[in-house]
Parts: structure tokens; C-alpha cells; sequence
């Protein structure tokens, strides 16, 4: 809003509302990233506690600990997104969306651990440091698969809904032409 000569405050001008609509989807996207990174942040911890519990109290090699620390991490997720992140979003398709979750898990589980595999078995970096490291580092390069993802395919938006004047109005304008008023304030037929 702006300031007349007066100090009084005016109306946004109609240039104004495209700009106004980007900000607000804008600010949606920041809230959606900011919540998304608070279940991603917790699902990292998760994960890597429990990798690192995995790996240091059993004798599985470094990625099979990776993988089932992953799962772990997944089930966690899924529970943060659907009823945080993303509980405004669609949820009709459960069935649907479990399974895209699902399969993009997978794939995002397959990038991260390809990470951890790749460093562990093919550059020997194997100490508790550096699978450390290289698990993180997977991690990262998971989760931006996962947003764009989840966002994309998993929890989709509910597509805005036009008010109903409008929707009356532009079945009218394609239905019956004659119907609607004149914008010159002729009624409909005294043109």
C-alpha cells in the first residue's frame, strides 16, 4: 500500500497485483522449503545416529548399515511430511502417494548410498570420518532429488479453485453470449 500527500494510505494500483502474486507464492515456497528442511533436518539426524549405531554394534559392512539407517530415515520422513510439510496438500490418493513415496525413496536412497559405495569401495575412504562425511555429502544430494520430488509428484497441491461468480460468468459468456449484459449497460437482447 502506498502513501497519498496526506500520509493517508491508498489502494494498491492494478500493476501492483501481479507482484502481489509472486510474493505470495514466494512466501509459500519459503514456508514449504523451511518445513521441509526442519523434517528433512530431523530425518538427518535420525539417520545418521542410527547409522552410526548400526554400524558400530554390529559387523554389517558400512552400506548395508547405510541402507537400513536410510529406511529408518524414510519412515520417519514420510510421517513429517505428510502430516507437517505438506498436510495441506491432496490427500485423497493415499494409496497413490504412498507409492511414488516410495519409489522416490528409493531412488533417492540409491543416491545417497551410491555416494557412500563409491567412496567407501572405490577409493577405499572408509574410516569412521569419512563415511561419515561421504554419508552426509549422499544425504545432500539425496534431498534435492527428494524436494523436488515429493513437491512434484508426491504431495501435490490442490489446485486453486476459481471463485464461483467467475465460473458462472465465463459458462455464461461461452454458453449463452446474448445472457450477459452489455458492458455499455444495454440489457441483454437491446444492442
Amino acid at each position: 500500500m502506498g502513501h497519498g500527500s496526506s500520509g493517508a494510505q491508498t489502494a494498491p494500483s492494478a500493476p501492483d497485483a501481479p507482484r502481489d502474486g509472486m510474493r505470495r507464492r514466494i512466501d509459500r515456497l519459503v514456508r514449504e522449503v523451511v518445513k521441509f528442511g526442519a523434517v528433512g533436518g530431523a530425518g538427518v539426524l535420525v539417520n545418521l545416529l542410527v547409522f552410526n549405531f548400526v554400524r558400530h554394534t554390529t559387523d554389517l559392512q558400512v552400506v548395508r548399515a547405510s541402507i537400513i539407517a536410510t529406511v529408518v530415515a524414510i519412515a520417519f520422513n514420510y510421517v513429517g511430511f505428510r502430516y507437517f510439510t505438506y498436510r495441506d496438500r491432496d490427500k485423497s490418493g493415499r494409496t497413490r502417494e504412498m507409492t511414488l513415496f516410495l519409489l522416490f525413496s528409493a531412488i533417492g536412497l540409491v543416491i545417497e548410498n551410491g555416494v557412500l559405495y563409491t567412496a567407501t569401495y572405490g577409493f577405499g575412504w572408509d574410516s569412521p570420518l569419512q563415511s561419515n562425511i561421504f554419508k552426509f555429502l549422499g544425504i545432500g544430494l539425496g534431498t534435492l532429488f527428494r524436494f523436488w520430488s515429493y513437491r512434484s509428484w508426491v504431495f501435490r497441491a490442490i489446485p486453486a479453485r476459481e471463485p464461483a461468480a467467475t465460473r458462472a460468468e465465463t459458462f455464461l459468456e461461452h454458453e449463452h453470449p446474448a445472457a450477459l449484459p452489455h458492458p455499455d449497460g444495454a440489457p441483454a437482447g437491446h444492442r
